[in-house]
């Protein structure tokens, strides 16, 4: 039975009406100061916004934040809240009637499912064979060890969406991280839109919001824990990627991937400095921000930025104060009221931090500081500010006591979607061994939440995705080859880390042992990767490749451009642009904004034609195929988003990828050039290069198993139909016995 997690959604209806009532409170405030500011003459009143402002994210623009509900969503809110409290005890019944039903075909009690994010089959077979991975070796022996096919492009937010909806990307719409606008041939997220309000009240320097920010999620399909809930079945997802905004279901989640941070942004950290220094490196809305502070003496002052503050019509910055001091050889910092010790080179607890906007209207957050030098020059970095679990200020979870419910457990955690700050690490801010403990920690948090998930969820389904695999082989490829462009020279961080990925394996290797010990025999287990892993040694630039093919002019016909985001494309003249990781689009008409190529035949066949030409592109400096093959999309995914997708999908070879400008619609002079971010290992290459894993402790049919397998295999497994949108189908064995359940 459910000890915790079920009676928690029943709570929720009794916490929305105390939270909106709280909420009603503060707005009442925020009220009479703003009738303050009509007395003084100084009210524009109502102002229509007719730009509303939405935000998107990964290399590009963020996906923004939403701060602060209207009065009417409060209205709203609270009456849903007493309604569902009025309604409640039929729907329990509803649902415990539906879930005897359908568990009564089903073969298992429970289906838990372990993503280790690109886990890579053939690093994993070398190390299986080296003894060292002795519980994924008895796993295998159990049940079943295959290698997982992945999805055009094998990218995380693209083939996690395939594992939940069990479809192609051409049915559930996230093709990339990022999407071009047909509008403005901008960039936007590819799975979520957030957006300010459309209408304001607005009283001198003040505007109050009157109608609720947009959140919308933009992946299509169904998850299969939506359907499981429909059938009355009882789902814990934990850090799912492409989970944001959170949907309403039959159980409980804490999302992933996109989520921003207190700021709006998919990650800016900051570093604190007493001396000027090169400017951090920013991409769209990741990287960092160098702040200056000021020493007297034994004291540093400065402050920390937040979010910009929406309830003001100048959107200024909200900053807190800090100060750094020392006394008696211990050091201090001095923040929101707080006083925390700081320790050089190691990271402090979670600091809670409160962001003040309007009278009773507070942004809450949280991060860790980390310091590295307090003796001149002064150096301290400070994670992004991630969303305070305990006091959200835009849903991440639901039902959304779910993320305080784990905050009053386990204390603050980080909830940023990406939360290991891979940017700090490439702009040499944090070394490798900080890189580590960062990531750790949060793989340290994660177990906390699933362990708690597989100790109260006893009959459903328990999935949960930890990062740390797919973070630390980005980060430290560079280790593994003897003549990696990233490597560098430091033969002692060379030596320090050559076995960094091997030791990860070994640590995922304890969370399966773990895991099977916290199990028992009526529950099927799942330890997958959604890829696997290769070398991104050099860097292909897609937008220069076109230039120098006809295909896209710049204006003034540049040579090159450094501007992002396409803006120097003279469009008039351009036949197709790549924007993102992995794809190229058609400037065609009546689609683009501005496009040049007819629809139908003659797309197409440009399309064919960039294809041709681009699969097998040998890289002149190296003699390698750099592009394994490029395929057209309407040939590799089918649905009603083909639409939607990049016209051309590039698969790359091993070794290469993307470079890192293209990736952001700048257009370099060269088309080949050496990656020497830290950032050294990759999977947007051709999907038959990285398949994923996929261990079982029950028996599978392993031919040919695919990620959009996963979902009909674990709706099978629990007596539930598998809906006729899937792709997928259910690997099990026919005539295979499970125990009772």
């Amino acid at each position: 039975m459910l000890k915790n997690l079920e009676r928690l959604v029943v709570r929720q209806q009794r916490y929305q009406a105390r939270l909106w009532s709280n909420q009603w409170s503060r707005w009442t405030l925020v009220l009479l100061a703003l009738v303050g500011t009509i007395v003084l003459g100084k009210s524009d009143w109502f102002q229509a916004s007719s730009n509303q402002q939405v935000y998107q994210a990964y290399i590009g623009p963020g996906a923004g934040i939403a701060l602060v509900s209207t009065f009417f969503s409060v209205l709203i809110a609270m009456f849903s809240a007493l309604l569902a409290l009025l309604t409640w005890p039929v729907r329990w019944v509803w649902r415990a009637w539906r879930s005897r039903k359908a568990l009564r075909r089903a073969k298992v009690r429970r289906v838990v499912v372990l993503g280790l994010d690109g886990l890579d089959p053939d690093l994993m077979e070398r190390f299986l064979d080296e003894g060292l991975l002795p519980n994924l070796q008895k796993l295998q022996q159990q049940g079943t060890y295959t290698r997982l096919g992945t999805t055009w492009p094998p990218l995380s937010p693209v083939a996690w969406s395939s594992f939940s909806t069990g479809s192609n990307p051409g049915k559930h719409n996230v093709f990339d991280f990022i999407a071009r606008n047909k509008a403005d041939y901008g960039p936007r997220m590819s799975s979520v839109r957030i957006g300010s309000a459309r209408r304001m009240l607005r009283l001198g320097p003040w505007q109050l919001p009157l109608s609720s920010p947009r959140v919308e999620g933009l992946r299509r399909s169904k998850p299969f824990w939506s359907v499981l809930g429909e059938a009355g079945i009882f789902s814990a997802i934990l850090r799912v990627p492409i989970t944001f905004p959170p949907e309403r279901f039959h159980g409980v989640q804490l999302s992933a991937m996109c989520v921003p941070d207190l700021r709006g942004t998919q990650g800016m950290f900051a570093c604190f400095s007493e001396e000027e220094h090169q400017d951090l490196t920013v991409e769209g809305d990741v990287g960092g921000e160098r702040i200056l502070v000021e020493r007297q003496g034994d004291q540093l002052s400065g402050s920390l930025p937040g979010p910009e503050n929406p309830l003001r019509r100048d959107a200024a910055t909200v900053r807190l104060p800090l100060r750094i001091t020392r006394r008696q050889d211990r050091i201090w910092l001095h923040v929101d009221g707080q006083q925390v010790p700081l320790v050089p080179n190691q990271y402090t607890d979670w600091v809670k931090l409160s962001f003040p906007l309007a009278p009773g209207i507070r942004a809450r957050g949280v991060c860790r500081f980390y310091l590295k030098r307090f003796e001149a020059p002064f150096e301290m970095y400070c994670t992004p500010i991630h969303i305070d679990p305990d006091k959200p200020v835009m849903p991440i979870s639901y039902p959304s006591v779910y993320s305080v419910y784990l905050a009053k457990k386990m204390g603050p955690y980080a909830t940023l979607g990406l939360a290991e700050d891979t940017w700090s690490l490439s702009d040499g801010v944090l070394s490798e061994e900080a890189f580590l403990q960062q990531a750790y920690n949060i793989d340290d948090e994660r177990k906390e939440m699933f362990f708690d998930a597989l100790d109260s969820v006893r009959r459903g389904v328990v999935a949960c995705v930890f990062d740390a695999p797919d973070r630390i082989q980005h980060m430290f490829w560079r280790f593994q080859e003897d003549h990696h462009p990233a490597r560098g020279d430091d033969e002692q961080t060379i030596a320090d880390h050559r076995d960094t990925i091997r030791r990860m394996y070994v640590r995922m290797d304890e969370l399966v042992g773990r895991t099977v010990q916290a199990i028992d025999d009526q529950s099927a287990l799942f330890v997958m990767s959604d890829h696997g892993f290769k070398s991104f040694r050099r860097g292909v630039d897609l937008n220069a490749w076109l230039r120098d093919n006809g295909y896209l002019k710049l204006k003034k016909d540049r040579a090159s451009s450094e501007k992002t985001y396409l803006a120097d494309v003279d469009w008039s003249r351009t036949q197709a642009f790549a924007l993102g990781l992995a794809g190229i689009v058609i400037n065609q008409e009546g689609r683009e904004a501005q496009g040049t190529v007819p629809p139908g035949a003659p797309s197409r066949q440009l399309a064919k034609q960039l294809c041709e030409q681009l699969t097998g592109l040998v890289d002149p400096q190296t003699d390698e195929v750099a592009i394994h093959e490029a395929v057209d999309s309407h040939d590799v995914y089918q649905g009603p988003y083909v639409r939607e997708a990049p016209d051309v999908i590039i698969g790359y070879n091993v070794g290469y990828r993307v470079s890192w400008d293209a990736a952001i619609g700048k257009c370099g002079q060269h088309v080949f050039s050496d990656n020497t971010k830290a950032w050294s290992g990759d999977h947007c290459i051709h999907p038959a290069l990285v398949p994923g894993v996929l261990f079982s402790s029950i028996p599978l049919e392993d031919s040919d198993a695919h990620i959009t397998d996963l979902a009909p295999t674990t709706l099978d497994l629990l007596g539930v139909p598998t809906p006729g949108y899937m792709d997928g189908k259910s690997l099990l064995c026919k005539g295979e016995t499970f125990s009772s359940t």
